[in-house]
């Protein structure tokens, strides 16, 4: 069985493109951020009100692969699981162009959680992220 996904479909703009024609690299780190944030929401996790209460979950390392470029006007697929290794929450996530999903970047972001400043389990977040943590 495999592990729950969680996807949104984005299109690219035209200022997310270099000289090449191209999105440039670092925009994929932002697609990235924003399929995060939006599966976050989607299971009642709200940064602004985690940060209130001192809850803030924080991106520990980065790793993206760059496959197949995207061009401005391509709209996309980008996707995520997620599961737990000690401290870290690990999102894999990969984004396919729609037209003929062309596997364009795959991604590993470790995620870790900070109470207060300080490191900690991440427990706040295994009830709401139950159904996405199991195999």
């Amino acid at each position: 069985m495999s592990k729950k996904s969680f996807e949104i479909e984005m299109k690219v703009r035209d200022y997310e493109c270099d000289a090449q024609g191209i999105v440039n690299n670092a925009n994929y780190q932002h697609y990235y951020e924003v399929t995060r944030h939006e599966f976050l929401e989607s299971v009642g996790i709200s940064f602004s009100d985690s940060h209130d209460e001192g809850i803030d979950p924080v991106v520990s390392r980065v790793e993206i692969h760059y496959k197949t470029s995207l061009k401005g006007g391509d709209r996309f697929i980008s996707s995520m699981t997620v599961e737990r290794k000690g401290v870290r929450l690990i999102f894999s996530q990969n984004i396919k162009r729609k037209t003929d999903h062309a596997l364009c970047s795959t991604a590993t972001i470790d995620v870790v959680v900070l109470v207060n400043g300080v490191l900690s389990m991440g427990n706040q977040y295994d009830k709401v992220l139950e159904e996405y943590l199991k195999d």
